[in-house]
């Protein structure tokens, strides 16, 4: 019955105006900020290590790496998988193609989070709900975001984390899934009881030591099979454009999962990533807004590509008809599932290795999934932060992490599949108020990236004046100016 329902919602959520619809808005972003994310790829990747963390904020690496712990994680490894289970090899170029359009997205929100932050507590706080109120003048509009958030990151989002944990170390170790369930809820209690400081200080270690990792396991891989790169991408290719024998005819949902798993993944207009964009401690807001846009490159077209290309070189996938219930196309590891693609393929390559693959996969899921449940965390007790005054925001911030940790346990001990729908569920949730909320304000932050131009032209480091560009409601910015 459950299970119904939530399959009936995400159709609803996930249908081709949402899939078409993040492609049409990505590709606007990047007409009116004409392309940034190829014009200012240089400032995307030096800014990430300039700015200093402060003791409101935290540096522009730190809240990259608390990003990035929310976008390198379970999407990457079992989220590309299922993209080529459900949409075909195809499927792969359509998750390029949001990326690539996607990074101006998460220019565009993030520096939003930046223009709209607010200094609360002690610390900066921003996102969605903050630029939803001030952007619009309507409170309620924040208040419909925090509560969807609240709901996607603190019970229906950790548990497809914690599942794809448990089922690569059982699969792996051979160890019951109740096990690691415990263990990875007691390491997320001591960390999140730390606050904020914490998690970004476990972020920014962990993360790029992982993601460079993988990586350098997937090259290793790629270059093994040099030879079989270009039957591989004309594979992809064909398989994108309906082209391809085997694959014909599956060009709807080829776009369809390509573009859910991409956005699952870099999550670029889920309005996740502008959580902690807020919170870095910059001078101008397109800083961190370039910054952000950065991070979508490193998640799909570095992460979810070494993934899929590892799979579609050993051959280590299943193909079904659009769904689980489709008709089985492709059936190269009978009884395998979604988890299993990535690890018999690493198992495949190193042969002599034993059960090598399967170890380093389920020691990289536990990894990236893990950090992705902090990230989880973070985003929650921001909007919590929002919603609440500071004597009712520590009540419910103690909710919020049994609540987390209970949602994370459960989900370590279902059914995959039911785990993914959930997700799928407050994802698209998320996206959709998210999206219509940077519509109606894009404006000021494309005044944000022609200011920081202009600054930059002058050979000026850029210094952002809300006032002077006619941006309203911008108050952090407003007293940033004066203090200075």
């Amino acid at each position: 019955m459950i299970e119904s329902i939530v399959t009936w919602l995400n159709d609803l959520l996930w249908g081709p105006v949402m899939i078409y619809g993040i492609l049409i808005v990505g590709l606007l972003f990047s007409i009116l900020t004409k392309f940034v994310q190829v014009r200012k790829i240089k400032d995307m990747f030096v800014l990430m290590f300039t700015g200093e963390k402060s003791e409101a904020g935290i540096s522009s690496f730190q809240a990259l790496s608390i990003a990035l712990s929310g976008r390198v994680g379970t999407g990457n490894i079992v989220g590309t998988a299922t993209a080529i289970a459900f949409g075909g090899p195809g499927a792969v170029f359509w998750m390029w193609v949001t990326a690539f359009i996607g990074a101006s997205t998460a220019y565009v929100e993030s520096t939003l989070a930046q223009i709209y932050k607010e200094k609360k507590n002690g610390v900066y706080r921003g996102g969605p709900a903050f630029y939803l109120e001030k952007g619009t003048g309507h409170r309620w509009f924040g208040i419909v975001f925090a509560i969807a958030a609240i709901l996607a990151v603190a019970i229906l989002m950790p548990g497809v984390q914690s599942n794809a944990i448990t089922s690569a170390v059982n699969n792996a170790f051979g160890i019951e899934q109740w096990v690691t369930g415990l263990i990875v809820v007691a390491i997320l209690a001591f960390i999140i009881l730390g606050g904020v400081k914490r998690i970004a200080n476990a972020a920014q270690i962990i993360v790029p030591f992982m993601a460079v990792a993988y990586i350098l396991l997937a090259v290793i891989v790629i270059i093994m099979n040099i030879s079989l790169v270009p039957d591989v991408f004309a594979l992809i290719i064909r398989s994108a454009f309906n082209a391809d024998a085997t694959f014909g005819g599956m060009i709807g949902a080829a776009i369809s999962w390509g573009v859910k798993r991409a956005v699952y993944s870099n999550e670029a207009g889920q309005g996740t990533g502008p959580h902690s964009a807020a919170a870095a401690e910059v001078s101008h807001p397109a800083k961190q807004g370039l910054v952000q846009a950065a991070s979508i490159y490193i998640d799909t077209l570095f992460v979810c590509s070494a993934t899929a290309l590892m799979i579609l070189f050993m051959g280590t996938y299943n193909t079904n008809v659009g769904d689980a219930n489709g008709e089985l196309i492709v059936e190269n590891v009978a009884g395998a599932t979604y988890s299993e693609f990535t690890q018999l393929a690493v198992n495949k390559a190193f042969p002599a290795l034993n059960d090598f693959g399967s170890m380093f996969v389920a020691i990289a899921l536990f990894f990236f999934a893990f950090t992705t449940i902090m990230a989880y965390y973070y985003i929650a007790e921001t909007n919590v932060a929002y919603l609440f005054t500071q004597k009712r925001e520590q009540i419910f911030t103690w909710i919020l992490k049994f609540v987390l940790i209970i949602s994370t346990f459960y989900g370590a001990i279902r059914t995959s599949d039911l785990a993914w729908k959930f997700g799928d569920l407050g994802l698209g949730l998320m996206v959709w108020i998210n999206v219509i909320g940077i519509l109606i304000l894009m404006k000021p932050a494309m005044l944000a990236l022609k200011d920081y131009e202009q600054q930059k032209k002058e050979g000026k480091d850029p210094v952002f004046d809300p006032i002077k560009l006619g941006i309203k409601n911008a108050t952090f910015w407003e007293n940033y100016k004066k203090d200075k």
